[in-house]
């Protein structure tokens, strides 16, 4: 039972400016669900909202990385599927669930998401995960076990690696170039191991290189010190990569990816390019050569139930990509550590 009615929020300013702050404790009624957040983690998206590379209005609640438990259940909530204490990671990049592509099973390209929606019990927009408690309805909510929260709210970024596979359509067997060595290309790494893959990783920083070849990199490769083209023909027998992921933010490297990809090939752009840049590409090399060129962001349901299976049952270990653990009245000092760009994934608890 809560005795306190009060809850600590941590509140976005202004660009650098972030502390934490009280406000009344919302309670669970009809559908709704009361979630303790337990863990969240400090995504790239914060950390732009942090910098102002990312443009919101101020008073700003960022986070949306959540793993907590529920605190209370509103007397609507099916009391089969959900009780009170259930370990849960929460999916707060709302879908409308109402919309063409909600309707269509393409949450994650919901055409109304908006990262700085107003979440009921919440004092300011923004997603939320940097509060104490969160006030979320049962279809956002996935159930997790056997992990620390610490861990568990990284699932999130599984889910959004998992859709990005699933949208490679990855196959037992293919070759697969993984481009860049921060979390997400080491989470692709994991993930396209684990269905079947033979991954290659390019980054120009050996030690996360040696990490990929612990998560399953068949072969890395420092493209500092060694052509990437010629050594992804070497690698591949001349064939080149038939699915490529992109995970870096540089248009450079995007056009990269053109000389690495095998006929009917696909190539995944799984990051946002900051600054926004154009590419030049051939057409006729596209259609010549049957390459698809693949967007990806965000996930749905099915991939959130998925990754929460994967990392409840030990097929991905997150233990690695915890950098640091910050309580939340030290979320500056956690957002500071983060923007000098060599971490994975600090992670602040309430």
């Amino acid at each position: 039972m809560i005795v306190n009615s009060k809850m600590k929020t941590a509140v976005f300013t202004d660009i650098k400016q972030v502390g934490l702050e009280e406000y009344d404790r919302p309670s669970a009624s009809g559908n709704k669900v009361l979630i303790k957040v337990d863990a969240a983690a400090i995504c790239t998206w914060e950390q732009r909202v942090y910098t102002g590379v990312n443009k919101v209005e101020f008073p700003f609640i960022g986070g949306h990385e959540i793993a907590g438990h529920i605190e209370e259940m509103g007397n609507e909530v099916n009391k089969n599927e959900w009780s009170v204490g259930d370990k849960v990671v929460v999916g707060v990049t709302l879908p409308c669930r109402n919309c063409f592509y909600c309707k269509s099973g393409n949450e994650q390209s919901c055409e109304h998401f908006d990262h700085s929606a107003h979440l009921p019990g919440l004092p300011y927009r923004g997603m939320g995960g940097f509060s104490e408690y969160l006030l979320v309805s049962p279809d956002c909510m996935f159930k997790y076990s056997g992990v620390s929260p610490e861990e568990a709210c990284i699932i999130e970024p599984v889910s959004c690696v998992v859709h990005s596979v699933e949208t490679a359509q990855v196959s037992l067997g293919d070759t697969v170039l993984v481009i860049g060595c921060g979390i997400m290309g080491l989470l692709h790494t994991a993930v396209c191991t684990k269905r079947g893959a033979k991954v290659i990783v390019s980054d120009v920083n050996e030690e996360r290189l040696e990490m990929a070849g612990s998560l399953g990199a068949k072969a890395v490769i420092n493209p500092a010190k060694e052509n990437l083209e010629q050594k992804v023909k070497e690698l591949t027998g001349g064939i080149k990569a038939q699915v490529i992921f992109d995970t870096t933010p540089i248009p450079a490297v995007v056009e990269d990816t053109f000389k690495c990809v095998s006929n009917a090939g696909k190539i995944v752009l799984y990051s946002s390019i900051h600054p926004a840049e154009p590419v030049p590409f051939d057409p006729n090399w596209v259609h010549g050569k049957s390459v698809q060129i693949l967007g990806t962001a965000n996930s749905n349901d099915r991939d959130f139930m998925r990754a929460s299976q994967m990392v409840s049952s030990g097929v991905i270990d997150l233990k690695p990509f915890i950098s640091g653990v910050y309580p939340a009245e030290n979320i500056k000092d956690a957002l500071e550590s983060a923007i000098k760009g060599d971490k994975f994934r600090n992670i602040i608890t309430f």
